[in-house]
């Protein structure tokens, strides 16, 4: 009779802690209530939130790309892109840079970091010089703007982070001069 007793008292214990572990499951909220609302497709992100453009007093969306800490903004201005093996601006890029010095006169507590990169092809050393040569040409071009010497830095990146073996399209998207807004 006594394992009897220990064994019904076993199985009564198990049940009640089984039992007072479970709760009941949160009902999920409707879509239409949530702060994206209803068929949106995209979750909320702090990059997607954006900006406030005081300005205009609305939220701005940030650009694809854009990172910013206590030290730099990158990504806020948007590339120069070059033709293959080419250092000299194009026509249709002159536009940005004249963005870029405006961006600078505007803000003068900043200085502009001028990243230039080159696609995989080429020697790493080919390539690094490359990437300098992009990046001297928007310098020069920023000073025919008026923007001070002091005001810009150069940093050849050469191939590194380029699409190896990518397509004509993602190549072309490596061949770039990035602006880089540094804060300090």
């Amino acid at each position: 009779m006594n394992l009897i007793s220990r064994k019904l008292c076993f199985t009564l214990i198990s049940i009640a802690v089984i039992f007072a572990g479970c709760t009941k499951k949160p009902r999920p909220t409707p879509a239409d209530t949530t702060a994206t609302g209803a068929g949106t497709g995209s979750a909320l992100t702090p990059t997607s939130v954006g900006t406030f453009d005081q300005s205009a007093g609305t939220l701005q969306p940030r650009p694809e790309g854009y990172y910013e800490d206590a030290d730099m903004i990158h990504g806020l201005l948007p590339s120069v892109y070059f033709d293959f093996d080419k250092s000299a601006i194009k026509q249709g890029e002159r536009q940005k840079i004249t963005d870029a010095a405006d961006y600078l006169k505007k803000n003068t507590q900043y200085r502009m970091l001028l990243e230039g990169h080159c696609d995989w092809r080429g020697t790493s050393e080919y390539n690094l010089g490359l990437g300098d040569r992009r990046g001297q040409a928007v310098k020069q071009f920023l000073q025919t703007l008026g923007i001070s010497m002091d005001k810009l830095q150069i940093l050849s990146k050469g191939s590194l982070g380029a699409s190896e073996k990518g397509t004509e399209e993602q190549m072309a998207k490596d061949r770039r001069t990035d602006f880089v807004i540094l804060k300090k």
